[in-house]
């Protein structure tokens, strides 16, 4: 059964030391698109993430969001710079002879401390592997649901792929029954204007007619083509119901060729009602179009 590529995915995992949420949102793209965004400390792991989403996404745009939170007070150390903590001193020093301040004009501890870079909370240093599998345990689950989701609106485009397909074909059919009586509407109406040019009494060239009649017929031929459309629509249910993993782009391509043909039949048939049945057939296509962008 064919995928959406629209689907979403949450999952949330802890280890005593830290909470990871991965939330997976993902809409249609041509390609496999994988957008990553979580704390840069945690960069080492994002290939490995994107590679476990890939085992249950073959295509689409997805965005992951990853989200650490801490629970324990070893993962960051305090780091007292006192180098630039001199600095600063010394140039507020050099600030207080050179500027008349007010007041009290003492350098407080806690000012000198809050300054940029004097004191700093350095993350520790993570064991890279452990991470990167404490993060994909909430990837891997969030995958997954987004899969199971995508799988369900999979079932939905394909109930609604089927039944425009069998409204093609219940199309086609009506144009295969009365296509046969264009080309004697056209001799008759070949009839009908020579009586108008000449009357009654002078006699028809009824072998004339019947030339004209099975040259427009040739030219206006559409059995290749309806048989050809049918073929695409045995086709798109073949591929909607085949086992593994069907591929939207070969139903892009046999949109494609309904279109084709569509528009090929619209242009021979020389036939109101020919031509009101194949701008029903066009509506149709197009409507599958718009559904089978979505296919995965």
């Amino acid at each position: 059964m064919i995928k959406s590529m629209t689907g979403f995915g949450r999952a949330e995992f802890s280890d005593g030391k830290r909470n990871i949420v991965c939330e997976i949102k993902s809409v249609n793209h041509r390609y496999c698109d994988i957008t990553v965004k979580m704390p840069r400390r945690y960069n080492f792991a994002e290939e490995r993430i994107k590679s476990t989403i890939k085992e249950f996404v073959n295509r689409g745009k997805l965005d992951v969001s990853i989200m650490v939170e801490n629970v324990t007070e070893n993962d960051v150390n305090i780091r007292l710079n006192t180098m630039v903590a001199k600095q600063y001193m010394e140039s507020l020093k050099e600030l207080q002879r050179t500027v008349p301040v007010d007041g009290d004009s003492a350098i407080s501890l806690e000012f000198l401390a809050s300054l940029p870079d004097v004191i700093k909370a350095v993350p520790d240093v993570e064991d890279e592997e452990e991470m990167t599998k404490a993060i994909l345990n909430p990837v891997r689950e969030a995958a997954k649901k987004l899969d199971e989701m995508r799988i369900v609106e999979g079932e939905k485009l394909a109930e609604d792929l089927i039944t425009r397909g069998n409204e093609i074909k219940d199309l086609v059919d009506e144009i295969e029954r009365i296509a046969p009586d264009v080309p004697r509407s056209y001799a008759e109406k070949m009839r009908n204007r020579i009586k108008d040019l000449i009357g009654n009494s002078a006699d028809i060239p009824e072998d004339r007619i019947l030339l004209e009649a099975a040259i427009f017929a040739d030219k206006c031929s559409i059995a290749e083509e309806l048989t050809r459309l049918h073929s695409h629509m045995d086709q798109m249910e073949t591929i909607i119901n085949e086992t593994g993993q069907p591929d939207g782009k070969r139903l892009d391509f046999l949109v494609q060729e309904m279109n084709r043909e569509a528009n090929t039949i619209g242009s021979k048939a020389n036939d109101l009602g020919v031509t009101e049945l194949m701008l029903k057939i066009k509506a149709e296509v197009e409507k599958i179009r718009e559904q089978v962008q979505n296919v995965e």
